[in-house]
């Protein structure tokens, strides 16, 4: 017992020196709605995770190192809260990084989202996340890439927060003999009181050519309505899609919001069975959210997915879309940040 006391007594007295030079926090969201789906004439219904904001759980600490230099690491996995389990081949999957900050700015080692997905994540209304994910509409054009969200082995920069507006990140991954992950790119913006400016662009080699995406946005608070702007260009070969994307939130009282959003899809290139299966698409999307608190929401999202000799649908677990026809979905849920 006394053997016990002590042990206990020198882990603590670790645990509080660990405190006093660091600080670790645990967080997470825990996202969860009911949801309708139908194409084709068939539907599903399910309870289902990730309808407004991804569900996650991860644990992230700072240490200052001394003259304004610091040492940072944030692990981070997705959590499907409906059916409580996690990811089982990427318990880290959304993020595992080591950092080294200061005035020069940030390098980040490890794997997390590209510079390029930012600029897609900060002008879609819906974050690329849930029913009006811009996402919905992209085709990859028969390549074979493992980089249009996260990227493992990278190695980031992010430019100093204090450059009067500026702010950019530049990334570069090791594809260590694997197609699909090779791949560097950037973004660069401006962002200045209610305004807000971005482009990126990133390459990934992908069965002997290049994958490229291009994307730029904008956004302007009205107060009263921000409105977003984005466009996407996806290239592969002599295939291209441009996406153009308009989106507002409205705010409608002091806790709810209105969030509406509209792509157009368009993809060129040979007609083979790459394209004809990922062609023209238009994406509706409509939802509202009221804050309950600072830390939950109740929300609810409808969308629609227009085909035009492709078959996009809403989401991934939706009934699959028939090409040319169209894929729709409903859900309201409740989420909870902590």
């Amino acid at each position: 017992m006394k053997k016990s006391l002590v042990a206990l007594a020198v882990l603590a007295g670790f645990a509080g020196a660990a405190a006093a030079q660091s600080s670790v926090t645990l967080f997470g969201v825990i996202d969860v709605a009911a949801r309708y789906t139908k194409a084709n004439g068939q539907d599903t219904k399910q309870l289902t995770n990730d309808g407004s904001s991804s569900s996650r759980i991860g644990v992230r600490g700072v240490e200052d190192l001394g003259g304004g230099l610091k040492a940072g690491f944030w692990l981070e996995g997705a959590l499907a809260a409906d059916t409580g389990t996690a990811d089982a081949t990427r318990f880290w999957g959304r993020r595992a990084s080591v950092s080294l900050m200061g005035d020069f700015g940030e390098v980040r080692l490890g794997r997390g989202k590209t510079s390029t997905r930012l600029v897609v994540d900060d002008f879609d209304v819906y974050s690329t996340t849930g029913l009006g994910d811009v996402t919905r509409t992209y085709s990859l054009l028969g390549s074979n890439i493992d980089t249009i969200n996260r990227a493992d082995n990278l190695v980031q920069y992010f430019l100093p927060a204090d450059l009067g507006g500026v702010y950019g990140s530049f990334d570069v991954a090791a594809g260590e003999g694997t197609d699909g992950k090779k791949s560097f790119g950037g973004r660069l913006g401006y962002k200045i009181a209610d305004f807000n400016v971005a482009g990126g662009y990133q390459s990934t080699d992908s069965l002997g050519s290049k994958f490229k995406q291009l994307s730029l946005g904008a956004s302007y608070d009205f107060k009263v309505v921000k409105v977003q702007g984005l466009f996407s260009q996806l290239k592969f070969g002599s295939r291209k899609q441009n996406l153009f994307t308009v989106g507002a939130v409205v705010p409608v009282t002091a806790a709810g919001s209105v969030t509406a959003q509209y792509t157009k899809a368009e993809t060129n290139g040979a007609a083979d069975a790459v394209v004809a299966a990922r062609g023209d698409a238009q994406a509706f999307t409509i939802g509202y959210q009221h804050n309950l608190s600072k830390r939950t929401a109740l929300y609810t999202t409808a969308s629609i997915i227009d085909n035009d000799n492709s078959n996009f649908r809403v989401q991934n677990n939706a009934v699959a879309a028939a090409r040319g026809g169209k894929s729709g979905g409903l859900d309201v849920g409740i989420k909870h940040s902590f």
